[in-house]
């Protein structure tokens, strides 16, 4: 086993460090990678079964949060949030996403100053293992860059080995115009060091320094850091930003073949040696760029459907379900072992690149005027040609949803947990955002403090003050912290529900958005009215039903008659009784 596995990593090495002048020992870099599996693995404490069914089901469900999303007087927030999670959502949630908890020095945890230790202002490690003690976890691998606060560019600027090949060095008249670019910052930074002032790349902000892929020592260093989460209780991991990882310069430097066989030189390790772990890439690009990450199987177990944010809000600001339809019903077969992860809200902003292509510009236009009416802000990328374009709209959901382009109406709550529902029955696995479950309004105050747009979304509760909006039945925190949570636990007790069941989209009419799910043992129909008008659906139009249909989301349940009736943005999960 040991020497099957040394020659396969051997072969990938091959594939990733090509160039004969890197002069890259492959067999002596695919023999320290065994020996980082064995070390982990000798240590006997891992989790390595996986569910009875396969490496998922329909019980899964993610919650992302930071460590600090919820604070409390005079307590370590993880404690504060490891309560909190303990209270309101064990046996509903069993996945947790706890966003960079580790020292930062901007960015809100993605500028890592180190990778091994815990935040101290948050908490500590047996912190996070009391989580991981109830849940499991989900822990990011921030791959693309560190801080320029990181030991290690303290190191490359004294010329201390190995550190002074862990970054790139750029002529700053080199042509780097046809890199694409996710933000509107200069690509390279300057920077004094002990040889001169160097230009680094730096492909998010002049805080946020690419590291050196192409030293196979980094590799070796991000590797260790990969397993030593594993170690430390990850049953999922997120590589952030990994399209930009590899650098060729005269190239758009994203998605590069390299940057793909690290990814599956990732899965090769942890196969070898922690089989439950599940590896998501994080690429918001356009559709076919992003389902790329799942290779032929081999690369991601999972990837984020980043086109879902964008075409659910579009939908519901537009009464119309068309864009969503198509897109959905376009959906290509899963691979063997991969699934998506669907969401609405994260901790960035709502994607528009990965509807390149899907709406016409008028529409996604529309839709960014509309969201800066409900408070909203827009960040740019830089083009090629020097001109910038939308990359995200910056917006809490719930604020998202306060009404249609017609302006604010009174259908909040409920256009919001149409989106929510929308979301839960889609093929993959659900993630949900703390200031999604809890309803969050925007945070303008937060943008004034920081200067960042995207602080509209990371809003720092209170704990005594969400307490007593979540238990207050007449704040919309409440009612949609008591009906999102309802919804999660009727969709885990469904086989339909599972990630690998089959999907298939009815398009009957725009005002309707239709997702058929089909597993073995149950078949569902999540049926959501995307408009503000009552709408009368009859049930012949779906084809041929059994007798006996229940709408499984109603908390009186009863037979569904020849005709359906829909209040404005309900949904329904149609299923036999």
């Amino acid at each position: 086993m040991p020497d099957a596995f040394i020659k396969k990593i051997e072969e990938r090495l091959h594939k990733i460090y090509t160039d004969p002048a890197a002069q890259v020992d492959h067999h002596n870099v695919a023999e320290q990678i065994y020996r980082l599996c064995q070390a982990l693995m000798d240590h006997g404490n891992l989790k390595l079964q996986l569910h009875e069914d396969g490496r998922w089901s329909e019980k899964d469900s993610i919650l992302i949060t930071y460590g600090n999303s919820i604070q409390k007087a005079g307590e370590i927030p993880l404690r504060t949030l490891s309560d909190f999670l303990k209270k309101n959502l064990d046996g509903i949630i069993p996945n947790v996403h706890i966003l960079p908890f580790f020292p930062y020095s901007s960015d809100d945890g993605f500028a890592v100053i180190d990778y091994r230790q815990v935040n101290p202002d948050w908490g500590d490690w047996e912190d996070i293992a009391a989580i991981a003690a109830n849940f499991d976890l989900m822990i990011d691998l921030v791959i693309n860059h560190c801080s320029r606060e990181n030991l290690w560019f303290f190191d490359y600027i004294a010329n201390n080995e190995p550190y002074s090949d862990y970054f790139i060095e750029v002529d700053p008249g080199t042509d780097v115009s046809a890199v694409t670019r996710p933000r509107n910052t200069p690509l390279l930074t300057p920077v004094h060091t002990h040889r001169g002032v160097r230009h680094v790349w730096a492909t998010f902000s002049e805080d946020q320094i690419d590291v050196n892929f192409a030293n196979p020592v980094v590799l070796l260093e991000f590797l260790q850091i990969l397993l030593l989460y594993v170690e430390r209780g990850a049953r999922l991991i997120r590589l952030d930003a990994i399209a930009y990882l590899w650098k060729r310069i005269g190239t758009n430097c994203i998605h590069l073949p390299e940057t793909h066989e690290v990814v599956k030189l990732m899965r090769d390790v942890l196969e070898f040696c922690a089989p439950r772990t599940i590896l998501l890439t994080e690429t918001n690009v356009p559709v076919a760029e992003n389902l790329s990450y799942f290779g032929d199987g081999d690369e991601a177990h999972m990837v984020y459907q980043f086109g879902l944010p964008p075409l659910v809000l579009h939908a519901l600001n537009r009464g119309n379900s068309t864009f969503l339809t198509e897109w959905a019903d376009k959906i290509p077969p899963l691979p063997k072992g991969c699934t998506y992860l669907n969401f609405t809200a994260s901790h960035d902003g709502i994607g528009v690149r990965p509807v390149e292509g899907i709406l016409p510009e008028r529409e996604v236009q529309d839709l960014i005027d509309c969201m800066h009416r409900f408070g909203g802000f827009v960040s740019m990328k830089a083009n090629s040609d020097g001109s910038q374009s939308p990359y995200e709209i910056n917006i809490t959901l719930f604020d998202a949803c306060m009404g249609t382009r017609r302006g604010a109406d009174h259908f909040q709550v409920q256009r919001f947990l149409c989106s929510q529902a929308i979301m839960l029955a889609m093929q993959g696995i659900p993630a949900v955002y703390i200031h999604s479950l809890l309803a969050t309004p925007n945070d303008l105050d937060h943008v004034e403090r920081t200067g960042r747009t995207r602080s509209i979304n990371r809003k720092i509760w209170d704990e005594s003050e969400l307490d007593c909006l979540i238990t207050n039945p007449v704040t919309p925190q409440a009612e949609v912290f008591t009906e999102l949570r309802r919804l999660i636990k009727v969709r885990s007790e469904q086989k339909a529900f599972h990630p690998d069941a089959r999907q298939d989209i009815v398009n009957i009419n725009t005002d309707l958005f239709i997702n058929r799910r089909t597993h073995a043992e149950q078949t569902i129909f999540a049926i959501s009215n995307v408009t503000e008008r009552v709408l009368k659906l009859p049930l012949a139009s779906l084809g041929f039903l059994p007798d006996g249909l229940v709408d499984i989301l109603a908390c009186e349940q009863q037979v569904v008659s020849e005709e359906l009736v829909l209040a404005p943005y309900q949904s329904v999960w149609l299923t036999a009784g």
